[in-house]
Order: C-alpha cells, then structure tokens, then sequence
C-alpha cells in the first residue's frame, strides 16, 4: 500500500506540473519582427519570430536565434528593462497589427501575423514607417505655442491634444512635469517657472 500511495503521489505531481506549463504556451505566439537600428528607417532583419507574455514580462525570439527578455518596471504600463537593465518601452503605432518595442539601440516592430509584409525597404502598401525617437531636449512642436502659457491655463489644452500627465517634480524654483504623448507614447517634460510653462521639450523613454 506504502509503494501505492507513493505512485499515485507522482502520478499527481506530475499532472500538477503539466497544468502549471500549458499556461506558459498558451501565452507564446507566432509574429514576424522587423528590428531598425535605432534612428533608422530601414529594417536590418525581417522574418519569423515568436512573442510571449507571462505577468507583465515579454520574450520576443528571433529567427536569427537572438532574443529580447524585457521584465516591466515602475507603476507606468509599457516601461521594461531588458536582459542588461536597459531602458525600454512599448510603443503604439501598429493598431490592432502588432506592437512596437523601442529599446536602447534598436526597435522591433512585431506584427501578429506573419504573412504582413517586410517593412525592410519601405516600400510595401498598408505599412508603417517608424518613427525616430526625438532626442532629448528637442522641443515638441505640437505644444510650441503654449511657451510662456500659464500653467494652470494650458493644462487642458495639453490633454485635448492627446497628452496624458504622469508625475510632476518640484527643482529649486522650478517644477518638472512628466507628460506621455498618446499616440507615440513618447515622453515630454514642461518646465514651469513663476507659474509659466518655460520650455516643452522631449525627454527620455522611461520618463525619469
């Protein structure tokens, strides 16, 4: 009876293992990724690749046999840290055909159906050309007019125009406030001093 319960013990165990690993593939799918060298608009490799998801962190696998680990990181959706603690985020852009990823010295562009075509030369219909990351400190020019605004004024006009507020931070004189751009999901910081927005310019990825 002793050797009986012992079998049964890992027969269930290993059931109980099984169920805990089905999950896992039910999060892995089959895409195509298209990586850009950072600032680039040509892709240097397109072609099959896999992308999953457990609680948050993502793993994109390329044919090519690199891969992206990215584990999310503060309280903002879309920040990640990559296999060598860099900074990273997703990006919208694709719609419901993919998602972008924006990492320290590449983009990948990964669409869910592998068939949609490359992205290598730009030229294919119904596809997106990335857009370049503005450096940090250019100004933004969809908000230029309202330099000099009073801060209290403006703040409606900035979320009118598709801008979401994450954070502000007080600096001497001055306070920072920390802005996402809904449709690039890139960062912008106003400076405003003496109760006037002083510059609007962009800032890091991560927003810090």
């Amino acid at each position: 009876m002793v050797r009986l319960a012992h079998s049964f013990s890992v027969l269930m165990l290993g059931i109980a293992t099984l169920g805990l690993v089905t999950p896992a593939k039910a999060d892995t799918v089959k895409a195509r990724c298209d990586v850009f060298p950072k600032g680039e608009d040509r892709a240097t490799s397109s072609g099959p690749c896999t992308f999953s998801q457990r609680q948050g962190a993502v793993g994109i696998q390329l044919a090519t046999g690199t891969r992206y680990e990215l584990v999310p990181v503060g309280d903002q959706p879309g920040n990640y840290r990559d296999q060598k603690g860099r900074a990273a985020y997703r990006q919208s852009g694709l719609g419901e055909r993919g998602q972008i990823y924006r990492l320290a010295t590449e983009s990948i562009f990964v669409y869910w159906k592998p068939s949609t075509g490359s992205l290598s030369s730009g030229m294919n219909s119904g596809t997106t050309k990335p857009s370049k990351v503005p450096d940090v400190g250019t100004p933004v020019k969809s908000l230029a007019d309202l330099v000099g605004s009073r801060a209290g004024q403006a703040e409606a006009m900035i979320k009118q125009r598709g801008f979401r507020f994450l954070k502000a931070d007080p600096s001497g004189d001055a306070v920072y406030g920390y802005w996402r751009e809904a449709k690039t999901n890139n960062c912008v910081i106003i400076r405003t001093a003496n109760g006037r927005y002083d510059s609007i310019v962009y800032g890091t990825p991560s927003c810090n």
